[in-house]
Parts: structure tokens; C-alpha cells; sequence
């Protein structure tokens, strides 16, 4: 179809008058067709138009149409609009359009555009399907087939919108294949539908998605226009992901390393906190130092050392384990903080008495000394109790820093645990001294 200039102001008439009716019709000619008619038409005309396209085939035009037709086009859009197109661009394309645009154009699509890292914004995809619910089975279904034979990724869901891109629904193919052919969409499709907001945490996201069993769910903005979909699969596998880094960097190693990272590449990102974890080591030794009298003079006191920072550590990283699995699932609200804090000491002072009772048996048994049994009890008591508040107390002091509470947290606990533990052993067999020798 040539555009003929003398039928122009009737075709804008049209599009003026009836939009909807228009917009659709333009969506069933062939892409040169709806190109020389968005360029022929005036830009504000064209912008109301790309507002009610489909939002991969106003993306597919708008790379086709002139630079100077695009850019009226874009100058005209609401910037949300504008951005949700540039979203099924590929990369490279979106890029290179947006530096044609004037600043202040491009300046806001980029700002809606850039999403916080870790968002459902920042991971979502927009390779989904989505139709208007004024449109028919028969020319859905048509749709989806031809959508087959292109080899595009098969379609778990059929999304629909309103005439503003609002997600208004979501349609099974089931229930598509078994609808009358004149019907339309908004007369099958189902209205109570979840959806995630772009902004979502995607750990909070793949909790939730995990939870309803869904392949996918719809990704929204705060006004409800359909954004994209994130597929389950790629959502969980990013949590887990994510939870492994965690576990790497609780102990020194950058989350980037991994199984075969090269060997100086590792070399990097350890050795720093091996540094570190020497510092604190000394730190721990300058507390048996003050010690070094009563030790030479009681030497029986340094076998049960590494039996306190053993039992310390260990339950230390109980504590923290539990409390880094509540921050990562945002189970720990911050006015639950200190209630977490005391139920960890809590825990501390059961297990150190429980503990705390059978060591000191053991060591009465082992040397036949019940005071030397009375000061590894104390100590243990008190190290597990230090130990159940650090571990707790850490990773929720870093976090409410702004720091990353992973960020090497076991190695600040083993420090506290070890320089706790030592004091108390050896400040417990000062005061019992007499009766040690």
C-alpha cells in the first residue's frame, strides 16, 4: 500500500477518532505499510499511536522508521512509554538510539530504564506475550501461531492488557484452545492474577514464586503497566546463586572466585583477608600473653585452650548460619533485632551450661582436679553465651551500617569467640590458681 498524501488527513481522522480501532488495524498490515503511514502521519499523532501498540511490535517499527520520524515520536511519548519499548530492544540497539534523542528525552528514559542492582528491574525479561483484551480468540490464537513458526520461545502464559498497557489479566493456553473464536479475550482470561512490582528484591521474589509453584509471574510498575516477566527458573537459580557468594565472602573468598578461577586471580582476593584474619589472630594471642606467667607455672591450662575456641567458634557460626539465612530471606524485621539478640544469648546460656557441665566432668575425670573442672565450665559458659550474641550482633550491626553483613562476618566471630574464650579460661584459673597447682 502506497500513503497516498491526499488520503493522509482522512487516515489521521481516523486514528484521532477511533485509536483503538486503528491501532489494531495497524498491528495486521505488513511492517513497510505501518512505516510509511507512522511517517506520513504527524508525530503526535504517530506517539498517541505507539501508546496503544503492543510493546515488541512498536519496538520492531520504531527501528525502522526514520531518525527525524523517531525521534518526534519519542519527544511525544510519555517517558515510561518510551522506556517500556526501548526494553525489547536488544542492547546494543536501545543504545545507540537513545544518544540520537535530545538530552532531556534521554536523561529520564535512562532514569526509568536503570534498575537497583538485585531488583526484578535489573534480571526480568521481556520476551513475553501479551495481547489486548478487546482483541479475539481467533486472532490470538492466529498470533501464537505464527509466533511458532518464527521459533520464538514457547509461551507458558498469554498476558493481557488494557488499551494503556495495565495488566489486567492473565490467560492459560488451555483455557485460549477451548474458547469460542468471536469471543474476546477479557471474556476468558482470568482476573485474579499475581504479579511482582519491578522493584521487588529478587531473593524476597524467589521466595514467593517458589511458594505458588508458578513457571513465571508478570513484572509490573508501581502504576501497573506490564514490564516484563521473570521465569522461575532463572530466579531461583540467581537466589541460589546468590546465597553461595553469601557463604564465600562469611569466610575471606570474593564471591567472584570460583572452582577454577586462576591462581592468581584467587590469590587476590585471599590473601587481603588473610591478612586481616593474622591481625586478629595476634589480637587472640595478646590475650594468652598476659596470661604467659600462670600458663608456664599451670601447664596443664593449654590443653583446654583450643577446647574453648573450638566450642566457642562453633557455636558462634550456629548463631550466625541461622541469623544470615533470616536477613537473606527477610525474615528479621528491625524492630525484631534485640528480641533475635536475646534469644540467641539465651540459647548460649543453655548450651554453655549443658556443655559447660560436661566438660568440666570430663577435665575433673581426666586430672583428677574438680577446680580445674570449675574454670573450664565457667569459661564455657560464658564463651557460648559471647558466642550466641556475636553471631547475632554481627551480621545485624554491619547491615544496619549499610555493609554487606556476609562480608567476611565468620571472621570478626572467631575473633570475638577466641579473645572471649581465652580471657574467661585464663581469668577463671587466675582467680583458682591456689587451687590449680
Amino acid at each position: 500500500m502506497e500513503a497516498n498524501s491526499a488520503l493522509i488527513p482522512y487516515v489521521q481522522k481516523f486514528f484521532e477518532y477511533d485509536p483503538l480501532t486503528a491501532t489494531h488495524a495497524l498491528e495486521t498490515m505488513d511492517e513497510e505499510e505501518a512505516i510509511q503511514i507512522l511517517t506520513a502521519l504527524p508525530a503526535s499523532v504517530s506517539a498517541k499511536i505507539f501508546n496503544k501498540l503492543q510493546l515488541d511490535h512498536a519496538a520492531s517499527l520504531l527501528t525502522r522508521v526514520p531518525e527525524e520520524t523517531f525521534k518526534e515520536i519519542v519527544e511525544n511519548m510519555e517517558p515510561q512509554q518510551g522506556a517500556s519499548i526501548f526494553m525489547h530492544l536488544s542492547e546494543e540497539i536501545r543504545d545507540k538510539l537513545i544518544t540520537t534523542l535530545p538530552e532531556k528525552n534521554k536523561k529520564e528514559i535512562q532514569e526509568i530504564l536503570t534498575y537497583p542492582k538485585g531488583s526484578l528491574g535489573s534480571i526480568m525479561t521481556t520476551k513475553y506475550v501479551s495481547f489486548n483484551q478487546e482483541l479475539k480468540i481467533k486472532d490470538a490464537t492466529n498470533k501464537i501461531r505464527q509466533r511458532a513458526h518464527s521459533k520464538a520461545p514457547p509461551a507458558s502464559y498469554v498476558y493481557v492488557v488494557d488499551d494503556s498497557n495495565h495488566l489486567v489479566g492473565v490467560l492459560n493456553m488451555r483455557d485460549l484452545l477451548i474458547a469460542d473464536d468471536e469471543s474476546t479475550l477479557d471474556n476468558v482470561m482470568t482476573r485474579d492474577f499475581f504479579s511482582f512490582n519491578v522493584f521487588t528484591d529478587r531473593e524476597d521474589a524467589a521466595n514467593e514464586i517458589s511458594k505458588r509453584k508458578y513457571f513465571a509471574a508478570p513484572v509490573v510498575d508501581n502504576e501497573n503497566h506490564l514490564l516484563g516477566i521473570i521465569k522461575a527458573d532463572q530466579l531461583i537459580s540467581d537466589a541460589q546463586e546468590e546465597a553461595s557468594a553469601d557463604l564465600q565472602k562469611m569466610f575471606g573468598v570474593s564471591a567472584d572466585e570460583h572452582a577454577f578461577s586462576s591462581t592468581f586471580f584467587s590469590l587476590k582476593k585471599r590473601l587481603p583477608w588473610l591478612h586481616i584474619n593474622l591481625v586478629t589472630a595476634f589480637m587472640a594471642g595478646s590475650v594468652i600473653a598476659l596470661f604467659e606467667g600462670l600458663i608456664a607455672k599451670i601447664t596443664v591450662l593449654a590443653i583446654f585452650l583450643p577446647i574453648i575456641a573450638g566450642q566457642g567458634g562453633n557455636a558462634g557460626s550456629q548463631s550466625l548460619a541461622v541469623v544470615m539465612r533470616g536477613l537473606v530471606m527477610r525474615e528479621i524485621s528491625p524492630r525484631e533485632t534485640g528480641k533475635l539478640i536475646i534469644k540467641e544469648g539465651k540459647i548460649g546460656l543453655v548450651n554453655g551450661i549443658v556443655i559447660g557441665f560436661v566438660t568440666a566432668i570430663i577435665a575433673w575425670l581426666w586430672k583428677g582436679n574438680p577446680y580445674l573442672g570449675l574454670v573450664i565450665g565457667l569459661a564455657m559458659i560464658v564463651n557460648l553465651v559471647a558466642a550466641g550474641l556475636s553471631g547475632a550482633f554481627i551480621p545485624l550491626a554491619l547491615k544496619s551500617f549499610g555493609i554487606d553483613p556476609a562480608q567476611s562476618s565468620a571472621i570478626v566471630l572467631t575473633t570475638v569467640t577466641d579473645i572471649i574464650g581465652f580471657f574467661s579460661f585464663l581469668g577463671f584459673a587466675m582467680i583458682f590458681q591456689n587451687y590449680l597447682i
